[in-house]
């Protein structure tokens, strides 16, 4: 597979908008880089796990 393929088999093509307190969000921002990762991948990872844990 070229890279190109690769890079848009794992393309992510939808957004979930949320509302947050924004002292919060800057925390969790912070902390996230303060870890070496970012809030985004934070997130993803989140939700996979949340989405295993209750699959049916």
């Amino acid at each position: 597979m070229s890279k190109k393929t690769d890079k848009k088999k794992n393309k992510k093509d939808s957004q979930l908008i949320l509302r947050l307190d924004k002292e919060e969000r800057d925390a969790f921002v912070q902390l996230c880089k303060d870890q070496d990762t970012s809030a985004a991948r934070e997130i993803r990872r989140f939700i996979r796990d949340y989405l295993s844990e209750h699959a049916e």
